[in-house]
């Protein structure tokens, strides 16, 4: 209790030093603490973009290819459903509800996608949270579209406004559909997935655009009015890949070693939870890295402390001499050292953490709404107060360094005037 009073009273004399010492440390475990939330929290949004589907199915590929263009809109499938063997999968008594997409057209570089209102109903992410419209309506027409978050905001579109569609994929379309526009029916809130970056259209004005088209390009001498159109039969003839629920978990796994099997055509069936562990271990490099740049960044603050401590020690021989004068053997004064340096290490812990937790009350919402990062305000983990923990005992163990210094100062070296 006695060091731990002396110690006490030697950083007051030393307050400056000594709070900025603290600060340092502060920033530096506040920073730590805010990678490692970021870093957990990335990877809990990343396995949470797509959330209560039990099998994402498509044509024969990989299942990281497979997510890639059904989920993330990136890359394209190596082939297409027919409309048969979706409906033959759907109908299985297994199954609860499917939603169709079919994908291929683009707007102003961003994905559209053919599908029906039941992608509205069943589609979740982020634990069981639902798609919802923070503008407009559904589909009520046949060419009514439904933005995601991010197509609305970047190309600056409100409900009702007209867009146009081009033929494939890319930023600049030189094929559109300018005779069948879409009207902006509705726009969704945001949810920090590809859902946001997605233009959504029905299934049936996919194929309603696609009419005067064959193998991808546009039929010499023919040209179907959008009226003509809305009169004809527009059941699709193949769609890109189905999005599954069944009626039991317990069938999921049958059901996907049935449709892997589907004796009609070659068939993918993934679990959406195994696919998405699979490509995160393809991406995750940079999670690792970030922990790494984070922890140097705690390194190099108790760095920061023993160098503040070890230049200290020389304006502070005659008080070391002093105390080993009244009675304190090296061993105190090497004891001392190493609880100023602990103290030091457990206010800047505590402080970090304060700077941590406020910072992520502040911030918090404004990178889900900016970002789609959900990083919610919460007491540090078990995990993090482990790392706190650590960075404490990390601290008086680095004490030792100027604890060494101090013991071998001698009572002479202290006491005598240099000239």
């Amino acid at each position: 209790m006695m060091l731990l009073r002396l110690s006490l009273q030697s950083l007051a004399n030393r307050r400056s030093t000594a709070l900025l010492t603290i600060l340092a440390l502060a920033i530096s475990i506040a920073l730590f603490l805010g990678v490692e939330r970021v870093r957990t929290g990335a990877r809990a949004s990343f396995a949470n973009t797509i959330a209560g589907t039990d099998l994402i199915v498509g044509a024969r590929s990989g299942s990281v290819q497979l997510l890639l263009y059904s989920v993330f809109r990136i890359g394209n499938a190596t082939n297409n459903i027919t409309w048969e063997s979706y409906r033959d999968i759907a109908d299985r008594p297994e199954v609860a509800w499917t939603v169709p997409i079919s994908l291929g057209d683009s707007h102003r570089g961003f994905r559209v996608m053919g599908t029906t209102d039941a992608y509205f109903e069943h589609y979740r992410f982020r634990g069981n949270a639902p798609l919802t419209l923070a503008k407009g309506e559904r589909f009520n027409d046949l060419f009514d579209a439904v933005l995601g978050a991010d197509v609305a905001a970047d190309l600056g579109y409100k409900v009702g406004d007209p867009i146009v569609v081009a033929h494939g994929l890319g930023a600049v379309g030189f094929t559109k559909h300018e005779d069948m526009p879409f009207r902006v029916s509705g726009i969704l809130a945001k949810t920090g997935t590809p859902v946001d970056r997605t233009v959504h259209v029905t299934l049936k004005a996919i194929e309603a655009i696609h009419v005067d088209w064959q193998s991808g390009a546009r039929t010499p001498g023919h040209s179907t009015s959008a009226d003509d159109v809305r009169a004809m039969d527009l059941t699709p003839k193949s769609i890109t890949a189905v999005l599954v629920g069944v009626t039991s978990k317990l069938k999921t796994f049958s059901l996907q070693r049935r449709i892997n099997e589907y004796p009609e055509e070659p068939l993918l069936a993934v679990l959406p939870g195994v696919a998405l562990q699979e490509l995160w271990s393809l991406i995750g490099v940079a999670e690792s890295a970030l922990a790494g740049v984070s922890g140097m960044v705690v390194l190099t603050a108790l760095i920061g402390m023993v160098a503040a401590i070890l230049s200290s020690l020389s304006e502070r021989r005659r008080e070391m001499a002093i105390l080993r004068a009244v009675g304190a053997g090296p061993r105190t004064v090497g004891c001392l050292m190493v609880l100023e340096a602990g103290t030091l290490a457990l206010a800047g812990a505590l402080a970090g953490t304060f700077l941590f937790l406020a910072g992520l009350l502040i911030a918090g919402p404004i990178v889900d709404q900016a970002y789609g990062l959900y990083l919610p305000f919460s007491l540090p983990s078990a995990r993090e107060l482990l790392i706190l923990g650590g960075f404490v005992c990390a601290g008086i163990l680095s004490g030792l360094i100027p604890a060494i210094g101090a013991y071998r100062m001698s009572l002479a070296d202290g006491m005598t005037v240099r000239q």
